[in-house]
């Protein structure tokens, strides 16, 4: 559900599991995912009934998730997942109320459970931003939660989210329910920075397993990455050794050494622009040094969307993601974005615009997925996106819980004959 550009369906792919059906209301983030491979699906039976394979066309849906009858799928889906539109939660939003009737457009939430309630997945994976957990919405994530544990507990056509929170909360607590009604909810605040993501970006991520699994909660996947890697790295020189460049003293004179770390250094915005191939910098029309590099907006050598954007200015409270540690938070825009997100102060010395290539490398998508239209929607679908290496470790985490026994390789097949929706 809400797959967007397909950042968390990609990284889920990448854990192994296969995709019976994606579904998305943005005209471009579709036509995203045509350009990547994804196909219409005209039929949802006879996607339901398809075994789903790594090489398989993920079947599209087109369209609000709310006409989406997905009764078809009862019993064969492993994982049901979706990042759920944040614009009442975000701090960057507008606060809207949280409801003031049944069916929001801003809130999708009770359309995860309708979900839940009509495919019975084995898993669930909903993922948010961390203002959703403030003390302002304490009551409505709590209902969240609740419903994520009982979604076969259907909430009336006219019934107000708090009357039902307290028939939910009521059944909560009859030791009548039977497994395979309830779920094992647990949640967990993660950095996609401490996953190998070279940014800085805070996400809450919700699990629930159906009790009748006999699993004991989500067990949340451990950081590879660590900040204290990278700040020894970055002191005892190997990164600028790595990279080839003389030490930043603006960087290393402020930094603090820590304790040894054996886990691997936060990845960082020079380390995204330069792998798995070197970015170009974008827009450079005279050999350096003979006169100042201008930016324009011809595409750059090498992957797609690699094109400069001129006219970034630095003001006050507006500063850039710096080169040699993670990206600030990506956010789902272009120019005015709090913070100076989309900008950076790049290896010739220009403050400019990010590119979306850039973008899309920070948000971990490979070089070879394209997005659909101008600059600004391909901005937006970025900004929205779960970070793909952060899903991966997501998923890996629920696939172990899974199967536990099993070796998996980078072509396993470790979701059988079923898929996620």
């Amino acid at each position: 559900m809400f797959t967007g550009a397909g950042g968390l369906a990609l990284g889920l792919h990448g854990a192994g599991f296969r995709h019976r059906l994606a579904v998305e209301f943005y005209t471009r983030a579709c036509e995203s995912l045509r350009n990547n491979g994804a196909k219409d699906c005209p039929d949802l039976k006879a996607a339901a009934d398809a075994i789903p394979t790594a090489d398989a066309s993920w079947p599209l849906v087109e369209g609000p998730v709310q006409d989406v009858d997905f009764t078809p799928f009862l019993n064969k889906v492993t994982l049901l997942a979706g990042g759920v539109p944040c614009q009442p939660w975000s701090i960057a939003g507008k606060k809207q109320d949280i409801e003031e009737k049944i069916g929001g457009e801003r809130n999708l939430w009770p359309e995860m459970f309708r979900v839940a309630h009509e495919t019975r997945p084995k898993v669930i994976i909903a993922e948010n931003v961390v203002g959703l957990t403030r003390p302002s919405f304490k009551g409505y994530y709590d209902y969240i939660l609740d419903g994520l544990s009982l979604p076969h507990e259907i909430r009336g056509n006219d019934e107000d989210w708090r009357i039902h929170h307290a028939r939910l909360r009521k059944r909560l607590n009859d030791d009548g329910v039977p497994d395979d009604e309830r779920y094992v909810v647990r949640a967990a605040t993660l950095n996609a920075a401490d996953f190998g993501v070279p940014q800085i970006r805070k996400r809450l991520f919700i699990v629930a397993y159906r009790a009748d699994l006999g699993i004991d909660g989500w067990v949340p996947p451990s950081p590879s990455h660590s900040q204290a890697s990278l700040v020894n790295d970055l002191i005892e020189g190997g990164y600028w050794k790595r990279h080839q460049i003389e030490p930043r003293i603006e960087v290393t004179a402020d930094l603090t050494p820590t304790l040894p770390d054996e886990r691997k250094a936060w990845r960082t915005v020079r380390d995204a622009l330069c792998d798995p191939v070197d970015l170009v910098e974008p827009g450079v029309d005279t050999p350096i040094g003979l006169v100042e590099p201008k930016l324009n907006r011809k595409p750059s050598s090498g992957p797609a969307h690699h094109v400069g954007w001129p006219g970034a200015r630095p003001y006050r409270g507006h500063q850039p993601s710096d080169l040699d540690w993670p990206s600030k938070t990506i956010k789902a825009g272009v120019h005015g974005v709090a913070g100076g997100e989309l900008t950076v102060n790049d290896r010739l010395g220009r403050y400019r615009y990010l590119t979306v290539r850039e973008v899309a490398r920070l948000m971990t998508f490979p070089d070879d997925w394209t997005f659909d239209g101008t600059r600004g929607p391909q901005m937006r679908q970025l900004g929205n996106a779960v970070p793909v290496d952060l899903a991966r470790a997501i998923g890996d985490s629920v696939r172990i819980q899974l199967r536990p026994d099993e070796a998996r390789d980078d072509g396993a097949e470790v979701a059988g004959d079923r898929g996620i929706v």
